[in-house]
């Protein structure tokens, strides 16, 4: 069984914080670049791709600065975070993903996200 390994993963964003927020924390926001759609009930989303479907239970929400979720499927002390960071001098924007894989599939993952944030700089308009 290969081990898993947390990952952390920074991107610069040109948008507001108070806009990636929206594209990180709403269901319209999330099904622009994450998934195809996105529903909510109670404290679990519902991600669709393609007639999948993963539940994921929201862990923890910081106004304005970031999700965390855990899929239902996956270990306890494993999840999958947004986390939007501001540099105090710049005023540059990043967004931080934070999140578990197989360590034979860390570059895979990495693509992924790479290509899923790729999609959220698109419908951001940058």
């Amino acid at each position: 069984m290969s081990k898993r390994k947390k990952i952390r993963l920074e991107y610069p964003i040109k948008s507001s914080p108070a806009i990636l927020y929206n594209s990180i924390s709403t269901p319209s926001g999330l099904s622009t670049w994450f998934a195809d759609d996105v529903d909510i009930y109670n404290n679990n989303y519902k991600f669709k791709w393609d007639g999948d479907e993963q539940i994921a239970e929201l862990l923890k929400k910081t106004a304005s600065k970031g999700m965390k979720f855990r899929w239902k499927t996956a270990k306890s002390d494993e999840y999958f975070e947004f986390e939007i960071i501001q540099d105090e001098l710049t005023d540059d924007v990043a967004l931080v993903v934070t999140d578990f894989v197989d360590e034979s599939d860390e570059e895979n993952a990495t693509q992924l996200w790479d290509s899923q944030v790729h999609e959220l700089k698109t419908s951001l308009g940058g």
